[in-house]
Order: structure tokens, then C-alpha cells, then sequence
């Protein structure tokens, strides 16, 4: 599990962060909601601990990565992998030389056996024809699995990403979906999800954290955001009158339950 306790960070005299406490389910797709500037991208950052918070603690498993030596943070980041918002493919490597990048950095595994696990984990997003390809001879879905293939091939314990529909299709961002849903499953992972995307957030949520203007505004599951009374979340996540009536069907559905 991952927590985050009394986090504030600031840019100058603009406070991001605002003493933000928050746990991240243990192998479950946790995700962090919000409009843009609500501190949620800056959130994830720091607990990926690509930025310092100015206080507060960011505890994996009970320990500290803020109070950390650096030799301890280093074996920290070797379970974690990323999913970033534009792939950061490496368009002069083929798709299995970029997911076979982290092996190189980290293992001292032989080149045969790189190639079997990236193999092994492109298959598993369901690229086994794109091997040998370019980032450039690849569609942007395509490009997400390859990102999504690395971010797992050093078999993590935690699996951030950052934005992972965005710029995609509905189709292929369901698809997106049901894959991190899948792994997140399949291999224990813990999964930290920034997104606005209200298809993950109703699909995938199993723990959501709403960031509003720095501060955590609510926290739940998909299935309670259905029943929030919370101003705010209802006006960020059924913004759209599509989502607003499938709002008002669930709940005359729950009142109609409730009273046979």
C-alpha cells in the first residue's frame, strides 16, 4: 500500500498541494480525479518521487521514500513502473528494444533472456506482430500497449500512469482500460491512475481520490461516487447531461429497491 500523509508542495506563493492525506489500495486501480490545476498530476509526481514535497510523508509499505538514502530509493524505483501521458517511446528503437530498455538499466539478465520477457509481456497486450516495428509504423493505441508492456516488464509491485486515454479514441480507450484492469488483477499490482476520463473512473475506480484546488475534496469507490452528495464531485463528474440522468436513474433504480 502507498500513503500519503500531510503533503504540501508550492510554486512560489502558489500553494499546489494543501496538506493532502491519501492511501492507494494494495491491488486495486486506485485513481486521482480532478479538473487541470487541482494538484493532482503534482501528486502523483511526488509519489513517484519525481518532485519533493515541501513537507508530509510518502510511505511505501510503512517506509518513507522522503527520508530515504538514495540506495534505498533506488530499490524502491525498480518496483515501480510508469505509463507516461505521451508513451516517451524511443522512436530509434524497435517496439521490443523500448520494452526491453528497463532490463537493460536494471537486470543483468542475457540479452536471450530480455527478449523472451519482452516478448512475453508484448504478448500479453496483445502486440505479437509489432515487435520488430517503429514507434512512427505503430498506431497511437498501439504505441500506449508498447508503453504499458515496458511499464511491466520488470514485473512492479506499483503501476503509475499518467493519463492513459489521452488522445485515444472511446473504442481504444476502453480498451486501454480493460487491459490495466486486467494486469492490475492478474499480477497483484498496485495501480495509481491520474485520468479525467469519466469512462475509467465509472469502469475502473475501485478507489478514487478528487483533488479540488489542492486539497482532497472526497475519496471512495466508483459505486459511491453514484450517491455522493458532494457538490463539488457531482459537478465535476456529471458535468455532462448524459451522465447527470444516468445519475438520477441509478438513484430513483436504489429508491425503487429500497421500497419492495
Amino acid at each position: 500500500m502507498i500513503e500519503v500523509k500531510n503533503i504540501r508542495k508550492s510554486f512560489g506563493d502558489k500553494v499546489v498541494i494543501d496538506d493532502v492525506s491519501a492511501s492507494m489500495k494494495e491491488g486495486k486501480t486506485n485513481l486521482i480525479i480532478g479538473t487541470s490545476g487541482s494538484g493532482k498530476t503534482v501528486l502523483m509526481k511526488i509519489m513517484v518521487g519525481l518532485m519533493e514535497p515541501d513537507s508530509g510523508q510518502v510511505l511505501y509499505e510503512g517506509r518513507d521514500v522522503t527520508q530515504m538514502e538514495v540506495s534505498e530509493l533506488k530499490e524502491i524505483r525498480k518496483q515501480i513502473g510508469m505509463l507516461f501521458q505521451g508513451s516517451a517511446l524511443f522512436d530509434s528503437k524497435t517496439v521490443e528494444q523500448n520494452v526491453m530498455f528497463p532490463l537493460d538499466m536494471f537486470t543483468n539478465m542475457t540479452r536471450r533472456e530480455k527478449r523472451k520477457r519482452a516478448d512475453e509481456v508484448l504478448d500479453r497486450v496483445n502486440l505479437e506482430e509489432a515487435h520488430k516495428k517503429y514507434p512512427a509504423e505503430i498506431s497511437g493505441g498501439m504505441k500506449k500497449r508498447v508503453a504499458l508492456a515496458r511499464a511491466i516488464v520488470l514485473n512492479p509491485k506499483y503501476l503509475f500512469c499518467d493519463e492513459p486515454n489521452s488522445g485515444l479514441d472511446p473504442q481504444t480507450s476502453l480498451l486501454i482500460d480493460k487491459l490495466v484492469k486486467e494486469i492490475t488483477i492478474e499480477y497483484n499490482i498496485t495501480t495509481i491512475i491520474n485520468t479525467h476520463d469519466m469512462n475509467t473512473v465509472m469502469e475502473s475506480g475501485d478507489h478514487i481520490v478528487y483533488m479540488y484546488q489542492g486539497k482532497k475534496q472526497w475519496e471512495g469507490s466508483n459505486k459511491d461516487i453514484i450517491f455522493s452528495d458532494d457538490k463539488m464531485l457531482n459537478e465535476f463528474i456529471f458535468a455532462s447531461e448524459f451522465l447527470a440522468k444516468a445519475k438520477e436513474a441509478s438513484m430513483r433504480e436504489q429508491q425503487g429497491n429500497a421500497k419492495s
